[in-house]
């Protein structure tokens, strides 16, 4: 009998996706976070202790945004295999991307992915605020769902509609004031039976031919590198898990020092009135 030794396999290098079905979730917001994350110095023992965040301070934007958009990609996997589901879409000329474009039955929809966690979001007609800050999250909403329909149309030869929707992770309210009649807005765990529940619109043949299109990155954007670079993803994890425990141990520290003001508090008073 022989022992086979099993290696352990390195993680396959860059490759070319053959098409956008395979381009991951937030793969766009991944890449910029780690070309500046590069300019990070490594932390040291101390920063460890300490907890502070292994993210660099001009990446945390692109580090929520890509969890974000991977939580988001994550419940997007319950809809059924009559869907497609395209991340990260490249757009334009320039480094723009669609965060998600979801094509079925009930029609072709661009969601944007803002993650706000903890935050109250306050929804007008043609303003959304979070935390009291106005922003431009409906605007840009609008804006790739126009895009969107403009290319398709063109790449297909027949009128597609695209509705833009505007998927909140993680908010701690909604107060709608007044509900936008052309970006729909919401709590992004409620996406997956919200595109569900929506009526059929487009023919079986319709349908077939916007997924061709849109699954053709040439569709979008000119000139867009598909090149797929597997430690992007592996490395994101790690850096997650990283910050994770950073936060653990912030805590610890925030709840040792709450601890001990209280315990020295209670020591005074009781010097204190022992001196009544």
């Amino acid at each position: 009998m022989t022992n086979e030794v099993h290696a352990v396999q390195p993680e396959s290098p860059t490759r070319i996706a053959s098409d956008l079905i395979e381009r991951p979730a937030a793969y766009s917001v991944i890449e910029e976070l780690f070309r500046v994350q590069e300019t990070m110095e490594p932390q040291n023992v101390l920063h460890q202790l300490f907890g502070f965040r292994p993210v660099h301070p001009h990446a945390q934007s692109w580090f929520s945004g890509a969890i974000g958009e991977r939580k988001v990609g994550d419940l997007l996997l319950q809809l059924g295999p009559e869907w497609a589901v395209l991340h990260a879409v490249p757009v334009g000329k320039g480094d723009s991307d669609i965060d998600h474009v979801v094509i079925g039955p009930a029609g072709v929809f661009t969601i944007n992915t803002k993650r706000h966690p903890g935050k109250k979001i306050w929804v007008g007609e043609r303003m959304l605020m979070v935390a009291g800050q106005k922003t431009d999250h409906l605007r840009n909403s609008r804006h790739e769902a126009k895009r969107a329909a403009k290319l398709l149309t063109k790449a297909t030869g027949f009128p597609v509609d695209v509705h833009p929707v505007l998927a909140i992770v993680e908010p701690a309210s909604f107060t709608f004031r007044q509900r936008p009649q052309d970006v729909s807005v919401m709590d992004a765990r409620r996406l997956p039976r919200w595109l569900k529940r929506r009526r059929a619109v487009l023919a079986p043949d319709e349908l077939a031919a916007i997924i061709d299109a849109a699954t053709e990155v040439r569709t979008w954007h000119p000139t867009a590198d598909l090149s797929i670079d597997p430690s992007h993803l592996s490395r994101f994890r790690e850096l997650e898990r990283k910050d994770g425990r950073a936060y653990l141990v912030r805590l610890a520290w925030a709840l040792a020092f709450a601890v001990a003001a209280g315990l020295g508090s209670i020591s005074v008073l009781m010097s204190f009135t022992a001196g009544l």
